[in-house]
């Protein structure tokens, strides 16, 4: 009986020993579990509010860069802007012109607003009280336009908003600076409206660094920054830039109020900073869930069972062993997730890196000096939509390539309607996708400009074919253009020619030639079909979009 009693004693004690390190090693692995969940999804939520907010940023700084500041006063300054403005994000609440006016300007600011059909073009402050401005002897940031326009916002315009307690120091901060600055978060368009931030970006007078005025951005600060979903592991808050114990919340529906913290109440897990319009902004990251109480109550359950069970030894160490395995199959899961979403991350910021370095040799090609700038205006703007189409048309294919007839849809290539298109349909690879797109739109806006000797716009023809078989498949491209000749063609831009001759041949291996006929215009471009099509481009795209599995 001793001796059995010993033994189930030490049984008894092994089992206690077992059960207590297995309760520990839970509870251990699920705080390690939760905490590098909660710190991966925070990484990527304020990843992606750092993206948001650059995307509205670089909106601004290209809206005011393509803004040419009137040598007069006028009310519609937005209007040659609109597509501009809407092929980038258009989640904006309005976009305003604030022109900087001068005493003298300001009779003449009221017949314009008049004259452009806004519904009170009195000059005023911005609570709406008229101003006398016969005693005006200062410039005056008054709002001369604003898109989109409404009903409801057509009595905006002529309003002043130097002496706005919140918007008058933006303005003045934006002045200073020559770059976009941030408000601070107040309420948009109306006094009980919802609460935003207003993004102003100065434009500046030819030859000077005075500005002629402000284009700004207003957005809702709930879309912006703090969205989250009920299934977050966290809820995240925007700290008041004027009173760091105050906290903008938003609400399940989106409704955004400010929040009093007290003494007492639990400091966020992580704060987590962004820059937007020159300003940092400290966002506030609360777990939904308590990890350590969980992790507690997950080890007192595998204690209990452990001690429950010391009497069967080979079932203790089972489910300690599967235990082991099911956490160890989760972290090799949730690490595997990590370095597919860091591969993937990387990935996107090589291809953004990529268009944005093509777009940036657009701009500067298109608007080298002395340019005529109405026709550089239309032709980056038409070059940007171009990369913009075939940008949409491949994230719509998980960049698994764009199918060459859709390169010619009629949103992106102008005069489509006059190209006849014949090919066989192949998929071509993303790289050479934005090549052919603005070869394209390269080709095509340049055959409107001249007639024929007959009176006849140029008719024009693209075709292409794939000869060859295996390895030495060869594509070969042909664009024709009738009724044309050397004499009623519009010669070619520099990035153009740079774009037919040496880029898109370049860039998909072959080569290319340019001539003319007794009747046409020809291009042709021949490469080789593994480059165009470029198959290790779609294999790395599809490892990297893999769903991952845990090891077996």
């Amino acid at each position: 009986m001793v001796r059995l009693g010993f033994i189930i004693g030490f049984i008894a004690l092994i089992g206690v020993l077992l059960s207590g390190l297995a309760a520990y090693r839970v509870h251990e692995q699920e705080l390690a579990i939760d905490g590098i969940a909660l710190s991966r999804a925070i990484d990527v939520h304020a990843s992606l509010v750092q993206d948001r907010l650059t995307e509205r940023e670089l909106l601004a700084r290209v809206a005011s860069g393509l803004f040419r500041a009137p040598s007069v006063v006028k009310a519609d300054m937005l209007q040659p802007l609109r597509s501009a403005i809407y092929a980038f994000k258009t989640d904006f609440v309005t976009a305003f012109w604030i022109a900087r006016l001068q005493p003298a300007d300001l009779p003449a600011a009221q017949a314009e607003l008049k004259s452009a059909g806004f519904t009170n073009p009195t000059i005023r402050d911005f609570e709406d009280r008229p101003l006398d401005i016969k005693a005006i002897d200062k410039p005056l940031d008054v709002l001369m336009d604003l898109e989109p326009r409404s009903a409801d916002r057509l009595g905006y315009p002529g309003r002043a908003y130097d002496r706005h307690s919140v918007i008058g120091p933006m303005l003045v901060q934006a002045a200073a600076s020559g770059k976009p600055v941030a408000s601070n978060p107040i309420p948009l368009l109306r006094k009980d409206g919802p609460i935003g931030l207003v993004l102003a970006s100065p434009v500046l007078k030819e030859g000077t660094s005075e500005p002629a005025g402000f284009i700004t951005f207003s957005y809702e600060l709930s879309p912006l920054m703090l969205t989250n979903d009920d299934r977050a592991l966290f809820s995240v808050v925007l700290k008041d830039p004027d009173d760091a114990s105050d906290e903008y919340v938003a609400s399940d529906q989106g409704a955004i109020s400010l929040r009093a913290v007290k003494v007492g109440d639990p400091p966020p897990s992580v704060v987590r900073t962004v820059t937007f319009g020159g300003r940092d902004w400290s966002l506030g990251y609360y777990a939904k869930n308590n990890a350590a109480h969980r992790a507690q109550q997950t080890a007192i359950i595998v204690a209990a069972i452990g001690i429950a069970l010391t009497g069967i030894v080979c079932g203790l160490f089972g489910y300690v062993a599967y235990n082991n395995l099911r956490l160890s199959r989760e972290i090799q899961v949730r690490i595997g997730f990590e370095r597919r979403l860091t591969a993937v991350i990387d990935e996107l910021n090589h291809r953004v890196k990529n268009i944005l370095a093509v777009i940036q040799s657009i701009v500067t090609r298109t608007l080298r000096h002395g340019a005529d700038m109405d026709v550089a205006r239309d032709l980056l703007i038409g070059r940007i939509h171009a990369m913009s189409n075939v940008v949409t048309l491949l994230s719509e294919s998980q960049w698994q390539g764009v199918k060459l007839r859709g390169l010619f849809e009629s949103r992106a290539i102008p005069h489509a309607d006059r190209i006849a298109v014949n090919g066989p349909d192949i998929a071509v690879s993303a790289r050479a996708a934005q090549s052919l797109s603005l070869l394209f739109f390269e080709l095509a806006s340049h055959s409107d400009e001249g007639l024929s000797l007959v009176g006849k716009h140029p008719h024009i023809t693209a075709k292409w074919e794939v000869t060859g078989e295996g390895p030495d498949q060869t594509f070969y491209f042909r664009w024709e253009e009738f009724n044309t000749s050397a004499a009623t063609r519009r010669e070619d831009s520099d990035f153009g020619l740079i774009l037919l001759d040496r880029v898109a041949p370049e860039a998909l291996g072959g080569t290319a030639e340019r001539y003319f006929t007794d009747v046409s215009y020809v291009y042709e471009l021949t490469a080789p079909m593994a480059t165009v099509v470029d198959m290790t481009e779609r294999d790395r795209t599809e490892q990297i979009t893999a769903p991952v599995r845990p090891a077996r």
